[in-house]
């Protein structure tokens, strides 16, 4: 998660003389925008309040020059670095793996940072990164040869 983190945060590709005439020129929407958010974090107390600060954020980013696709594409970057690092923890922690068969036929294989839970034969497993649940993946080789390790060891 960390390498996700240091690569979003990877500010070489951004020209910053942009940014900084853009903080200059629109220092007043920003903090306007700024001080919006904070009201509705204090004030409003259900998920609608996630909404409106989500509407807020995307609103400061495509007034800021980036398009959906520019987002989309940041968005896809950061999947596929999650998706790579788990499947990198899971060759890297194979030969740990713990194979459970749980009552209602399906199985689970956990290792220090990964959990992928399916069931026999269905060709798809879901895949947890540190608890975080990272969606539906195909079992693949890679997957499957760490689920095969998994029973060996078990």
């Amino acid at each position: 998660m960390e390498e996700i983190i240091v690569e979003f945060l990877d500010f070489s590709a951004y020209d910053f003389d942009t940014w900084i005439s853009f903080l200059k020129t629109n220092w007043f929407v920003i903090a306007i925008a700024l001080v919006v958010l904070l009201i509705v974090v204090k004030i409003v107390k259900t998920i609608v309040k996630w909404a409106i600060v989500a509407v807020i954020v995307i609103g400061l980013v495509i007034y800021s020059g980036y398009s959906m696709d520019d987002l989309k594409e940041l968005g896809t970057k950061v999947t596929d670095t999650v998706k790579q690092e788990a499947v990198n923890a899971l060759v890297g922690e194979a030969e740990d793996a713990t194979y459970k068969t749980n009552a209602d036929g399906s199985f689970t294989v956990t290792t220090k940072t990964v959990e992928l839970k399916g069931k026999a034969g269905s060709g798809e497993v879901e895949v947890s990164l540190r608890g975080a649940s990272l969606g539906t993946w195909k079992v693949d080789g890679v997957i499957q040869s760490v689920i095969d390790q998994a029973k060996k060891s078990s």
